[in-house]
């Protein structure tokens, strides 16, 4: 059963907590936005099966904080249980929600156990399960209805990724002198369907990029964290279209960095919280 996660993301983030916690979440809506001070939360998006057998559990998080960006370095306040505490997630906390950003992989017999992910933040601390409940079973990979598919990204060593499993390149800068960041980018630009009456062909660019840090020591600034996709191939109204999409990243200082990149198609952000189409990657930049 395809669920639409939007319209039930309040229980991903109260399940697991006491029951004060509990009341503060139900409370949430109701409460005015603020720009700091304020908690994240993990969020379990949903789980799929990999072609070796293997499970995927996908997480994004929601950063209640309308301006403030968070670094929650992995360890007492950032860990995910058993196994952990590191096991992939991310150390730095774009606001508001940020939508499957990263999967765990579990064995075939992972069976009926969980995952917990526990982040502290703001002198609050929340945890969030993720299990292979069956009705938390997603498509990642293809929208059942329209047959709409994720966009195809590529970077310039050869690798292509395909879908929330976030596999990446790695790169080398110098701190302070911009690296240039360039991605192709594909997609078979289907009409998604939203609700039961569809949409007219949407105004926005078929396929978009969006960078962001997802770990690292210092501050990344983008030239263009949004750089626009020029198109080379294809017609957005006359099936699969390609294009590249280039900007670049400077590092406030030296270490080991991660960069986050997602490539959506005309299915927004978070596929309109039905769990499809985006693709995910992540590059690691050393940074001397």
């Amino acid at each position: 059963m395809q669920l639409r996660r939007s319209t039930i993301i309040a229980l991903f983030t109260v399940i697991g907590m006491g029951s004060c916690a509990l009341l503060r979440a139900q409370r949430l809506p109701l409460e005015p936005l603020h720009d700091n001070g304020q908690s994240v939360t993990g969020a379990f998006e949903g789980w799929f099966k990999n072609q070796d057998g293997t499970f995927s559990l996908l997480f994004g998080y929601y950063n209640r904080n309308q301006k403030q960006e968070l670094e929650i370095p992995v360890g007492p306040d950032n860990h995910i249980d058993p196994g952990g505490p590191d096991q992939g997630q991310p150390t730095h906390f774009m606001p508001g929600r940020q939508w499957g950003l990263f999967t765990i992989t579990v064995p075939a017999d992972f069976g009926d156990k969980k995952l917990t992910w526990t982040l502290a933040s703001n002198g609050q601390t929340l945890a969030i399960p993720g299990s292979l409940n069956p009705l938390w079973e997603i498509n990642a990979f293809r929208e059942p209805t329209t047959g709409n598919t994720p966009p195809v990204m590529r970077f310039g060593d050869g690798k292509t990724v395909q879908g929330p499993r976030p596999i990446g390149t790695a790169l080398s800068a110098t701190a302070a002198k911009p690296l240039t960041l360039t991605v192709s980018v594909s997609d078979d630009a289907t009409m998604p369907l939203i609700g039961t009456t569809g949409m007219d062909r949407p105004k926005t660019p078929p396929v978009t990029v969006t960078w962001s840090k997802f770990r690292g020591p210092g501050v990344v600034t983008f030239a263009n964290a949004k750089p626009d996709v020029e198109l080379t191939k294809g017609d957005a109204g006359k099936g699969g279209v390609s294009g590249t999409a280039t900007t670049t990243a400077t590092f406030s200082e030296p270490g080991d960095y991660v960069l986050y990149v997602v490539a959506n198609d005309w299915s927004g952000v978070g596929g309109h919280g039905y769990q499809c189409c985006w693709t995910n990657a992540q590059v690691k930049v050393s940074v001397k």
